[in-house]
C-alpha cells in the first residue's frame, strides 16, 4: 500500500510517503500558520500533489481532533481559523482516496507503538516536552481517547495549587514548570545566552547550570510521579529534543525511582526512537488502520 503521510505542525510541515514498509521521499516545509488554516489546508494539499500514486492519505496535525469525522475540534491561535477545520472531507474530495487525520502527540505515541521504542509493550504512556507538554495513553497498542477525543492532556495536571490564577487555566499546570519553554525561560535569568536546549547542555558542568538543569528534571518527575500511580504504566516513552539528552534520563530515572511506591517500580523510562519522524510513522498507521485493519 502506498500512502501520502503528513505532519501539520506549527511551525513546519513534514511530508513523507510509505511504500513497501519504509518511509522516503521526506520533505519539510514552513507551515507559515500565521496565515490561518484555510492557508495551511491549501499549503498541505499543494504538497501531497507532489506525491503520485498513493492509495491512502495519512495526516497528523496540531490541535484537537476528532479523528471520526477527521476534523479539528479546537486549536489555538497558533493556527488562526483552524478550528472546525475538516480536513478529512477536504482531502477526499480533493484527492479521491481514503483519508486518516489524528492528533499529533496521539500520533506520535501511534508511531512509537507500532515502530518505535513503544513497539514491545501492549500499554504504555507517552509524554513529550517541548513548547508544552503533550501527552498520550496508549491501551492494548491503540489511542485512549475519552469521551471527546480529548484524553492525554499531561500538560494541564495541576503541581503547583499555589500558583493557581483564576482565569489563567496553565497556572500551576505541569506545562509551565516541565515543558523545554520552561527550562529556557529559567535557564535565560541566568544568562540571556541561554537561549535554546543545545546551549543549556552545552554548559551543564557549570554549577549554576546543572542547578537549574536539575530542578527542571525536579518538575518533569511531579507529573510522571502521578501519571505513573495513576496509570500504573510497564513504561513511559519519552519525546521532545531535550529530552533525547543522556543526562535527562538518567537524572530523571534515579528522581522517580526513588518517588513512588515500590508496586510501582517495574515501569521504565524510555527515549522516543523515531525523532520528529513519529508524526509521520503514527499517520501511516492511521491511514492503514482505516476500516479497522492495520
Amino acid at each position: 500500500m502506498k500512502i501520502a503521510a503528513l505532519d501539520i505542525g506549527g511551525t513546519s510541515i513534514k511530508a513523507g510517503i510509505w511504500e513497501d514498509g519504509e518511509l522516503s521521499g521526506l520533505k519539510e516545509y514552513d507551515t507559515d500558520a500565521k496565515r490561518g488554516g484555510q492557508f495551511v489546508m491549501e499549503k498541505a494539499i499543494s504538497i501531497i500533489r507532489e506525491f503520485e500514486g498513493f492509495e491512502r492519505i495519512g495526516i497528523s496535525t496540531a490541535g484537537q481532533v476528532d479523528p471520526v469525522r477527521g476534523m479539528i475540534t479546537y486549536a489555538n491561535e497558533n493556527i488562526p481559523g483552524y478550528t472546525g477545520m475538516k480536513i478529512k472531507e477536504i482531502m477526499e474530495k480533493e484527492f479521491g482516496v481514503p483519508t486518516a487525520v489524528e492528533n499529533d502527540v496521539n500520533s506520535a505515541a501511534l508511531g512509537e507503538a507500532h515502530y518505535g521504542a513503544g513497539r514491545d509493550y501492549n500499554d504504555f504512556l507517552c509524554a513529550t516536552y517541548g513548547t508544552g507538554v503533550g501527552g498520550a495513553i496508549i491501551i492494548d497498542r491503540k489511542i485512549y481517547t475519552g469521551s471527546g477525543f480529548s484524553a492525554g492532556e499531561f500538560g494541564s495536571l495541576v503541581i503547583h495549587a499555589d500558583k493557581r490564577i483564576e482565569g489563567d487555566l496553565l497556572s500551576g499546570c505541569y506545562e509551565r514548570y516541565a515543558s523545554t519553554t520552561a527550562l529556557v525561560r529559567n535557564a535565560r535569568e541566568y544568562d540571556v545566552e541561554l537561549s535554546n536546549g543545545r546551549k543549556i547542555f552545552e554548559r551543564i558542568e557549570e554549577p549554576e547550570v546543572k542547578m537549574i538543569v536539575d530542578n527542571w528534571i525536579n518538575e518533569i518527575s511531579y507529573g510522571l510521579t502521578t501519571l505513573i500511580h495513576i496509570f500504573n504504566p510497564s513504561c513511559v516513552v519519552l519525546g521532545g529534543g531535550v529530552l533525547a539528552q543522556k543526562y535527562v534520563v538518567e537524572k530523571l530515572n534515579k528522581v522517580i525511582y526513588n518517588n513512588i511506591m515500590d508496586s510501582f517500580k517495574n515501569v521504565k523510562l524510555v527515549q522516543a526512537e523515531l525523532g520528529n519522524k513519529a508524526g509521520l510513522f503514527g499517520a501511516v498507521h492511521c491511514a492503514k488502520s482505516i476500516g479497522g485493519k492495520a
